[in-house]
């Protein structure tokens, strides 16, 4: 409870300091958040273009509609598919009507081939387990012709791929950056109480007992400036959804996630920061 005291304290009697370790940790965690955000944001693009991924199986005219079903219910029972629509001629007759009215006198009611189309689970979309169901579905022999959008589907994953290490890398640059500058400057604040570690020391303080008012400082202002740092990322992305564009705001567990880095960043710069002071004393 002494500790906490002196550590509340320590925000009175140096507000220009406390002030500015919050402020330096708020907007190094801002600006990882906003790389965050944006990561979100396109990491949610793609799998909503992701869920487009669809194979049909277009069969041939002599298929009943009964096999065409029977057909649908065992590929339906594939581990890799989610759901599978059995398209019957009427079907798509109706359908390309409907997208394609201006040409609705071309259409004739056995103009379009019956189809299976098949949507694949998440985790099931990438180039080499679409072309490995397309196959199985080809082996029936009814089945005249499989598509899927080969080419399309290798350049989605190969963008889902670039961006996932791009984001990676640069994730954790700004997070090293972000480290050192809060560190720097919970240092400085530590250098600038060195006087009062020297008569804690004199007087027989020891090294726990130094350091812990210390360490609590440190944690309280990383969770302030996490706290801060959260405010900011929300309201940039509350701006941009009223002024350009629908994002996707990190959910609560990762918003917890941040505010608890930025009070580790301050527990640890604060322990490290007074470790090598207490080692020059």
């Amino acid at each position: 409870m002494l500790s906490l005291r002196t550590a509340l304290l320590a925000f009175r009697r140096t507000p220009l300091l406390s002030a500015l370790s919050v402020t330096t940790i708020a907007f190094s965690l801002f600006a990882f958040g906003l790389f965050g955000l944006v990561a979100l944001n396109i990491r949610d693009a793609l799998q909503h273009i992701e869920e487009r991924v669809e194979i049909q199986a277009f069969v041939s005219d002599s298929t009943s509609v009964e096999q065409l079903t029977a057909a649908g219910d065992e590929v339906s029972r594939f581990p890799e598919v989610s759901k599978v629509d059995v398209v019957t001629q009427a079907d798509a007759l109706e359908r390309a009507r409907k997208e394609l009215g201006e040409f609705n006198d071309v259409f004739e009611s056995e103009f379009l081939p019956a189809s299976l189309d098949i949507k694949l689970k998440p985790g099931y979309r990438d180039p080499t387990t679409v072309m490995a169901v397309a196959n199985r579905v080809k082996s029936y022999d009814f089945v005249d012709d499989v598509r899927y959008g080969e080419d399309w589907v290798t350049k989605l994953y190969r963008l889902r791929t670039i961006a996932t290490l791009v984001g990676t890398g640069l994730g954790l640059a700004f997070a090293a950056v972000a480290v050192i500058i809060i560190g720097a400057t919970i240092r400085i604040m530590v250098m600038a109480r060195a006087k009062e570690i020297s008569i804690m020391r004199l007087v027989g303080a020891t090294n726990g007992f130094i350091r812990l008012p210390f360490v609590l400082e440190g944690f309280i202002q990383g969770i302030m400036g996490g706290l801060l740092a959260l405010g900011l990322t929300w309201a940039t992305s509350t701006t941009i959804n009223h002024s350009f564009m629908r994002t996707v705001f990190f959910d609560p567990a990762l918003a917890t996630l941040g505010v608890i880095c930025g009070a580790l960043i301050g527990l640890l710069g604060s322990t490290f920061a007074v470790g090598r002071q207490l080692r020059r004393l």
